[in-house]
């Protein structure tokens, strides 16, 4: 059984006046013919707009550039999924029974596109104010985190300068599992420092951003 969808909206500091909508923004194309394919598309432009926008103010310095390449981090398919997850998003998921079986509440793309519909359905609901109180306060934490520094350099990289720094070992990166169709599969890494026995976990559509995927996982364990 699905829990209950208000949870969720309680969970973004929301209350819906309209239901259906957050509904449909929960329901993959799998379950139902209305579904959130295009509140998704909807909550995409949003979420690009409003990151680009609070970016270009904190960061005056920064070139377009710059700028790109620290909303493309914020907004990528495997940053969405994790700020799903703390949501507990793929709990309130309706799904078609093949999605069910093969674990569509986990997957990343499915939990990302999720995320933006319902906050495209945020938006149609209660207006553009009240979308941004919305993303700005979803994605707070990761914005602060942010930096110019940072920005240019992907998540294996940072990793890697970050043990090099500390005369530690490189990470091994191991394909664990490889799921999904075959036009649409899904890779999950492992990203291990064997000096420490700590490990972390990736998803991604490509072995490449698994790997990046799990590169960030492990940065948010180490890193203080």
């Amino acid at each position: 059984m699905n829990a209950d969808p208000h949870r969720l909206a309680h969970a973004l500091g929301y209350t819906f006046r309209q239901d259906a909508l957050l509904e449909q923004g929960l329901t993959h194309r799998s379950a139902a013919s209305l579904n959130n394919e295009r509140l998704e598309f909807l909550g995409d432009a949003l979420i690009g707009f409003l990151i680009a926008e609070v970016l270009w103010d904190r960061f005056p310095n920064s070139d377009e550039g710059t700028l790109s390449r620290m909303r493309a981090s914020l907004v990528k398919r495997e940053s969405l999924a994790r700020l799903a997850r703390g949501l507990h998003l793929g709990e309130y998921l309706r799904l078609g029974a093949g999605e069910l079986r093969t674990g569509g509440h986990a997957r990343d793309s499915i939990l990302a596109d999720a995320l933006e519909a319902v906050l495209g359905a945020v938006y149609l609901d209660g207006g553009f104010a009240a979308a941004r109180n919305v993303v700005m306060a979803l994605f707070a934490d990761r914005l602060d985190e942010t930096s110019t520094a940072q920005s240019g350099k992907d998540p294996k990289t940072r990793l890697q300068e970050w043990l090099q720094s500390r005369h530690r070992p490189l990470p091994e990166y191991v394909v664990i599992q490889i799921g999904g169709d075959q036009h649409d599969q899904i890779f999950t890494v492992s990203c291990l420092l064997a000096d420490v026995n700590l490990r972390a976990l990736g998803d991604g559509s490509s072995r490449r951003r698994a790997e990046q995927a799990a590169a960030e996982a492990m940065l948010e364990q180490i890193e203080p």
